[in-house]
This record gives structure tokens, C-alpha cells and sequence, in this order.
């Protein structure tokens, strides 16, 4: 398996986007320190009484970031893995990848920095290209077996 680029590749482009998933968590930890906001009763009591069990604007744009970047990078990972084995080009997959990547980093950037319109759409919308690339190839690759 360490022999496929391919998969080299796709492992290094989703180590990084599961890492951004843990600083937007991390980000969203701060942000309810910050901001006194906290989802259970426990945390707020421990940061200062029960007022602070509340919902914060702040707080939930990022917890939407971190929806979204799930509803969207976890089909990358099945996609991705599968697109791997049908033996793509190199470049090609990277090529993929790589717009994946950078499209969910700026959707994020956008995101938690309120960036105007369209930034976030645009950046979303990129991403997409290559998930439906893989998806499409993955079905004409298994189409004879089904």
C-alpha cells in the first residue's frame, strides 16, 4: 500500500484535512471560554454558574463549520480511498486532492472569519468538483459488477 502514490498522496490530503477538523474543534473550545458559553450545565458551573449553560452566535458558527467539514469531508474519505484503487494517474489524483484541500481550508477561513459572500459558496462548491470526479469514475470503474 505504501508503494501507491495514489495513496501516499490521499493519505497526506486527509491527514491534513483531519487536522483542520481538530483545530476547528480547539477553535470552538476557545470560543466558548471566551465568550462564556457553555453546552452542558457542569462546564458552566465550573466556569462561573449556571447563567453561562447558554448558546452563543459565535460558538455556533463554529460548531456549523465542524458540521459542515463532516457532512462533507467525510465522504471525501470513502471517496478518496476507493478512487485510489482503481489506479488513477498520479498527478491526475493529486490534482484532485489538492483542490479538495485548499477548498475546505478556505470554506473554513471563510467561515469562521465571516469573509463576504461568495468566498464560502465558491470555496464549497471547488470542493465538490473532485468528490463527483471520483464518485462518476468510481461508478463507471464498477459499473460491469452490479
Amino acid at each position: 500500500m505504501m508503494e501507491n502514490k495514489v495513496f501516499l498522496s490521499f493519505t497526506f490530503y486527509s491527514t491534513i484535512l483531519i487536522l483542520k477538523m481538530y483545530v476547528v474543534a480547539i477553535i470552538t473550545g476557545q470560543v466558548r471560554l471566551r465568550k462564556k458559553a457553555f453546552a452542558n450545565p457542569e462546564d458552566a458551573v465550573r466556569n462561573g454558574g449556571l447563567q453561562f449553560c447558554r448558546q452563543d452566535p459565535d460558538v455556533e458558527r463554529c460548531l456549523r463549520a465542524h458540521r459542515n467539514d463532516m457532512e462533507n469531508i467525510f465522504p471525501f474519505l470513502f471517496l478518496g480511498a476507493i478512487y485510489s484503487l482503481l489506479d488513477p494517474s498520479p498527478t491526475v489524483a493529486r490534482i484532485h486532492f489538492l483542490i479538495f484541500c485548499v477548498g475546505r481550508i478556505i470554506h473554513t477561513i471563510a467561515y469562521l472569519l465571516r469573509l463576504r459572500a461568495p468566498t464560502r459558496s465558491l470555496a464549497y462548491s471547488v470542493a465538490q468538483l473532485p468528490c463527483f470526479s471520483m464518485a462518476l469514475q468510481i461508478l463507471l470503474a464498477t459499473t460491469p459488477y452490479w
